[in-house]
């Protein structure tokens, strides 16, 4: 049996997601409006959707729970036309409206019974102006990434790609959740102008996605040239970035891995959160060619430790174990034994 899947929509305007939801057999709930003429144009179209008014008056635990939540919060804090006052300029700062409302349904799901995948919404829709990547030098848009992954994971860091860049497609691997964002052109969407929007997607309970966004086929409209730049997935966490087309996606890991993929190849700073293990101690070993040869072989295992293979002018390595530290002289202990 199959489930139905249904939509929340926040700052829902004339009902865009209403429509394209509705499309695809998704149906919209409830919506929050506070303008006149849109709230008719969505209750002639959407006769049963119940309009549920100022976002700043709602309580997510007390919304009927929907399997989406999507809004386009107000983006003229961040456009490049307005004073780009940023995400807590009085507009675009409503986004946090929404961030709050999904983590108050969340919890009341939770606290209900629900687990796991299970929980409501299990996915969440962002629309705003490109201009979100370059507001207060990329940091607004750390920030609503920050903000998003907060939801289901209060310990995870979004970092800020090089320079304050950020690409117009990317994605965020969690442990058990997945963020993908990327930039579409109306004008290959069966509209007759160009309007170029961010479209953000994220699943709070699975991997999908990057599969949503890059791999999505068989929509309706003329969109072949944004569909042949981006019909690849989302990116190779090995390697971080993949080509699709005419721009690299950045794709950062921030599971318990704490790996950060993107194209400036410089690690993270470490954290006690970095290793395997029970205590997730991190085991560094630095590897110089002259002296140290340190190579992982195919089975993942790390070569025996040998007095070449550490820093310094002793070379003595460095073992932090999964529940204590070894002192120096157990460690030259064990090299003289091998």
């Amino acid at each position: 049996m199959t489930q139905e899947i249904t939509m929340g929509s926040l700052f829902s305007g004339s009902g865009g997601f209403e429509l394209a939801g509705s499309i695809f057999g998704i149906r919209p709930i409830w919506a929050s409006e506070i303008e006149p003429f849109p709230i008719l144009v969505t209750t002639k179209n959407f006769p049963e959707m119940k309009h549920l008014g100022d976002i700043n008056k709602l309580n997510g635990a007390d919304l009927e729970p929907v399997t989406i939540i999507a809004g386009g919060s107000p983006c003229q804090d961040m456009s490049i036309a307005g004073k780009r006052e940023g995400l807590d300029g009085s507009r675009s700062n409503l986004f946090r409206e929404q961030i709050r409302i999904v983590k108050e349904m969340r919890e009341s799901d939770r606290a209900a019974g629900r687990t796991g995948k299970q929980i409501r919404p299990r996915y969440m829709v962002w629309e705003n102006v490109p201009g979100a990547f370059s507001s207060n030098k990329g940091k607004d848009f750390q920030a609503v990434l920050q903000e998003i992954v907060s939801i289901t994971d209060e310990e995870s860091n979004v970092p800020l790609p090089p320079k304050g860049k950020w690409q117009t497609a990317g994605c965020i691997m969690g442990d058990h959740f997945t963020i993908a964002w990327r930039v579409l052109d109306a004008q290959y969407w069966g509209v007759p102008q160009r309007r170029k929007r961010i479209y953000l997607v994220a699943d709070f309970g699975g991997n999908t996605a990057p599969k949503i966004l890059f791999e999505r086929e068989g929509l309706s409209g003329n969109f072949t040239e944004s569909r042949e730049a981006w019909q690849r997935t989302a990116g190779d966490i090995k390697t971080g970035t993949h080509k699709t087309g005419t721009d690299d996606v950045e794709c950062y890991d921030i599971s318990d891995r704490r790996r950060v993929a993107d194209k400036s190849e410089v690690s993270p700073t470490l954290t006690t959160k970095m290793g395997t293990g029970g205590n997730n101690v991190p085991i560094v070993l630095e590897n110089h060619p002259q002296d140290s040869r340190v190579t992982i072989a195919e089975d993942g295992n790390v070569p025996t430790l040998t007095s070449r293979m550490g820093t310094g002018g002793g070379n003595v390595p460095l073992i932090l174990s999964q529940s204590h530290c070894r002192s120096e002289a157990d460690v030259r202990e064990e090299v003289r034994e091998h």
